[in-house]
């Protein structure tokens, strides 16, 4: 199953657009250094260490220095609890569209 207080985290993590925003463009690449992401983003260098802050903590990404840069890159499996939450919940759709699959049938013959 699947530990709320992970989901929680994730969910919070990612509600922020600009951390959003952040977290999209680590996924875009293979690996990005903060300088790159303050680079058009419209926000100061500050912010983006402490989006990627909290990105880290909450598990979707992993960072790696080398000399005075740290490059950033996404994390997959910190995504695992907000996918395993919501697969609980495909249950639920995956009836609901039987249920219509049939009405539309006795509708529509």
């Amino acid at each position: 199953m699947f530990e709320a207080t992970h989901i929680t985290t994730v969910l919070r993590t990612l509600a922020d657009p600009t951390r959003r925003a952040v977290f999209e463009r680590v996924v875009g690449c293979d690996e990005i250094s903060v300088v790159e992401l303050t680079r058009g983003s419209g926000v100061t260098q500050g912010a983006i260490s402490q989006h990627l802050k909290s990105l880290k903590q909450a598990g979707l990404v992993v960072e790696r220095p080398e000399g005075r840069n740290v490059y950033y890159r996404a994390r997959p499996e910190g995504l695992e609890p907000l996918a395993d939450w919501m697969s609980h919940y495909g249950v639920f759709w995956r009836d609901r569209f039987a249920n219509l699959r049939t009405l539309l049938k006795e509708i529509d013959p």
